[in-house]
């Protein structure tokens, strides 16, 4: 019928389905189009750090001269030691941000879970150590008080009790897993003592910049929402 030039419902439907499909095309072609464009300008274009976003900010607020801009936040030596931190470690978001400061928190636990059995062990050594040096020191004289008798035959059992059946006595090893163990232990607790200090301090630098970006999120929602009302 259509053939005849009459139109027909299924022969309108075809064209308008036609007329669609050339539309979706010239739209995919646009849209390529606009993807390539953006590609094109994400690979040209170097984006803003979190420490760039923040020197923004910071400097705008600093010639605004935001009187209610709290200071703990936006004091210039506070702000120096944020961008310091940020750049510092090489922190390009706020994901960047907690993932340094969840890892610093890690190595408190790693470093705790390290000193435990040097904890341990040390004391253990230690008595040792003392009851060698008394058990050698009495060993083989033939006439002692009975204080010093006492003090060698307690060393004697307690030898034997860690000995497991051994004959010589690991003095000198002892002595050096001791000297070993006490230097990891100096050496784990001033790095504990120092992550504490900067576990503070990234704490205290999120908290700044979650501030501000919370202020630059306030002042925006208002131009948001005359936006929308355009």
């Amino acid at each position: 019928m259509e053939k005849r030039g009459i139109v027909t419902e299924r022969g309108n439907l075809n064209r308008e389905i036609e007329v669609s499909n050339q539309r979706l095309r010239q739209l995919k072609a646009r849209m390529g189009k606009l993807q390539n464009w953006l590609k094109e300008e994400t690979e040209n274009t170097t984006l803003p750090t979190l420490a760039d976003y923040i020197q923004e900010i910071l400097s705008r607020k600093a010639k605004a001269g935001k009187s209610h801009v709290s200071q703990s936040v936006y004091n210039l030596k506070d702000a120096a030691n944020m961008l310091n931190f940020l750049t510092r470690n090489h922190i390009m978001d706020m994901v960047g941000l907690d993932e340094k400061f969840s890892s610093m928190i890690g190595e408190q636990f790693d470093i705790r879970d390290k000193l435990k059995p040097i904890e341990r062990r040390l004391p253990v050594l230690k008595k040792h150590i003392e009851q060698a040096n008394i058990y050698l020191k009495y060993k083989g004289k033939k006439k002692l008080n009975k204080a010093d008798q006492i003090l060698f035959t307690a060393a004697n059992a307690y030898l034997k009790g860690v000995m497991n059946g051994k004959t010589t006595l690991p003095t000198r090893a002892w002595k050096e897993e001791y000297a070993r163990l006490t230097a990891e232990r100096k050496t784990l607790n001033q790095r504990y003592l120092a992550l504490k200090d900067e576990v503070k301090e990234a704490d205290q630098i999120r908290k700044s910049v979650y501030s501000i970006l919370r202020q630059k999120q306030r002042e925006q929602s208002p131009r948001r929402a005359q936006d929308m009302d355009r």
